[in-house]
Order: structure tokens, then C-alpha cells, then sequence
């Protein structure tokens, strides 16, 4: 699964070939969670409340990034790493 962005100890992946709806991994210290993109809602798993709020910010700001690199996920295509939070 290859790993998009990092940062704040936060380590995004999205898988290749993975099944809809269109998400993104995280993981945070010893806590996982899927987040849908086009709601940027949780799906399964759980954060700590400030490592969710940094996720929802920096999600927030690459959704339509997240979204290309869906649609190459999903073709079997590299995917290219995202800016991290400042």
C-alpha cells in the first residue's frame, strides 16, 4: 500500500485496486482508520480527536488530489505523494 503523505506522526496510504467508495488509510500511533473522501467521513476505524481534525484539514485541502489518485489506484497506476500539512 503505498504511502502518500506524512505528517504530525499521521501516515496517509490508499491501496491499489481497493474497493468503493473511494477512500483513503490512515494511521496514527497505534490507531487506524478508513476515511471516505467525498464526505471525509470515518468509515471504520477510530483517531484521537486532534489527529482526526489535522487529517479532516489537510483531506480538505488535497480532496480532488485525492480523487486523481483514486482513479489511479484503481488503474493499477504510480501515485504520486501529496504536500503535507505546514
Amino acid at each position: 500500500m503505498p504511502e502518500i503523505c506524512r505528517f504530525y506522526g499521521i501516515v496517509i496510504k490508499m491501496y491499489f485496486a481497493d474497493h468503493a467508495p473511494p477512500h483513503f488509510h490512515v494511521e496514527y500511533a497505534d490507531h487506524e482508520a478508513r476515511i471516505a473522501i467525498d464526505t471525509l467521513g470515518v468509515i471504520s476505524g477510530k483517531l484521537p480527536p486532534r489527529a482526526m481534525g489535522l487529517v479532516a484539514e489537510w483531506a480538505t485541502l488535497h480532496q480532488q488530489d485525492l480523487l486523481v489518485l483514486w482513479a489511479k489506484a484503481t488503474r493499477l497506476e504510480q501515485l504520486h505523494r501529496l504536500d503535507p500539512l505546514p
